[in-house]
């Protein structure tokens, strides 16, 4: 863990750990707190469960490697209800366990042994997309100047940040809502992944593209495979 002088938290902020490993997660707990959060801790994934549905938290930081309900598995139960924004912690950050967190729901990961300062600058991120306020939608495709924007049978309210398809909602994460607001704001023009990694995942630094690619996978399901294009060895751009 770093022994860098923590900073005051920006507000008062529950975190649900689930850790098995009583020292990950006595250590990372206290870390947290040191720099203003408020941490519940559960050492499995059914009792992590239990505290999920008590809806105390605002963000829930999953270890995959869970006794009885696993990382994944609790992610996905969690991905049923709610749309909270979720940290995946792996032990190796190249395993598969961080492409099945990610496919799970999860918004982004962090790699064991825990750096505080990173794990503190993930949390703020997902934070801030979870409460963050729209950009302006590129050219409108909207029958009205202020109203919902309109692809065939999915609309999309910048400002409601509602989401809906043949009439029904859509629930999206934060991080899936962002990216759609990403690509809507730039119809037609290719987005790299490196672009997308600095204004939807607040990365300040390059991160792992893959969080992009399954990110994108996650959305093309719930809005439909044809409106977000693979530009081969670019990146993505959003179908006019």
């Amino acid at each position: 863990m770093s022994d860098s002088v923590p900073a005051p938290a920006s507000a008062p902020v529950t975190v649900l750990l689930v850790e098995d490993d009583e020292v990950i997660r006595r250590s990372v707990a206290l870390a947290l707190e040191r720099y203003g959060y408020r941490v519940l801790v559960a050492a499995d994934g059914l009792t992590g469960l239990e505290l999920f549905r008590e809806g105390r938290h605002d963000l829930l930081l999953l270890d995959v490697m869970l006794p009885g309900l696993d990382g994944i598995g609790l992610c996905r139960r969690v991905r049923e209800t709610s749309t909270d924004p979720i940290l995946m912690m792996s032990a190796r950050g190249d395993s598969l366990d961080v492409v099945s967190g990610l496919e799970a729901g999860a918004d982004d990961y962090v790699v064991k042994p825990v750096d505080t300062a990173v794990l503190v600058a993930r949390i703020r991120s997902l934070l801030r997309r979870a409460a963050f306020a729209p950009p302006a939608a590129g050219p409108a495709v909207s029958p009205e100047p202020d109203g919902p924007l309109v692809f065939g049978d999915l609309s999309l309210d910048p400002a409601a940040l509602e989401v809906r398809r043949d009439g029904e909602r859509i629930a999206l994460a934060p991080t899936e809502l962002r990216l759609l607001l990403e690509f809507v704001a730039h119809p037609g023009i290719v987005l790299d992944r490196q672009s997308l990694l600095r204004e939807v995942w607040d990365y300040g630094w390059d991160g792992d593209t893959r969080v992009v690619d399954l990110c994108v996978q996650r959305l093309r399901k719930k809005i439909g495979a044809e409106r977000v294009e693979t530009v081969r060895g670019f990146g993505y751009k959003w179908k006019r």
